[in-house]
């Protein structure tokens, strides 16, 4: 052999890669996360002034660990740019609002509501509604909708569709 320390460094490189790349397979589900992406938005008016936006949505938790919803909010990016959070419905009053409005159409899902608890590596499909305070027709022409859902440790995790 004529470079012994060449030899001797390369394997020492080889296990404190392998070691490195050991931690990180290791750690791969260590990590909460939702992955998800919005399937439908359905919109009806409340009044001339305040609309509902109802988004189904399915999302898969990547994480080995349970995720503890805090938070879920709705925020819409109008035409302009301007951004407004909707003020989210509950679970109750959202089954009142499928049964006032059948222009929304069936509740296909419950509602992800706060201390909802998704298991590790669990997929759920599940909605939100949210009223703004805008007519239909400017919530019917908005740029973007963002689900937003918060974990207690303060995860986020994000969801834009149209």
């Amino acid at each position: 052999m004529k470079h012994p320390q060449l030899v001797a460094f390369g394997s020492a490189a080889l296990v404190v890669a392998a070691a490195i790349g050991g931690v990180w397979y290791m750690a791969r589900g260590a990590h909460l996360e939702l992955r998800g992406s919005i399937l439908k938005v359905r919109t009806a008016p409340l009044d001339e002034n305040n609309s509902v936006a109802v988004v189904d949505f399915r999302f898969t938790n990547l994480a080995d660990y349970e995720y503890n919803v805090l938070n879920v909010k709705v925020i819409v990016e109008e035409k302009s740019g301007a951004i407004t959070e909707g003020v989210t419905v509950s679970e109750v009053d959202a089954r009142r609002l499928f049964e006032a409005l059948p222009l929304l159409g069936h509740k296909y899902n419950d509602s992800l509501v706060v201390r909802n608890r998704i298991p590790p590596h669990g997929t759920q499909d599940r909605m939100i509604a949210a009223s703004f305070p805008m007519p239909e027709s400017r919530l019917d022409m908005r740029q973007g909708i963002t689900v937003r859902v918060e974990e207690v440790e303060g995860v986020v995790s994000e969801w834009k569709g149209k």
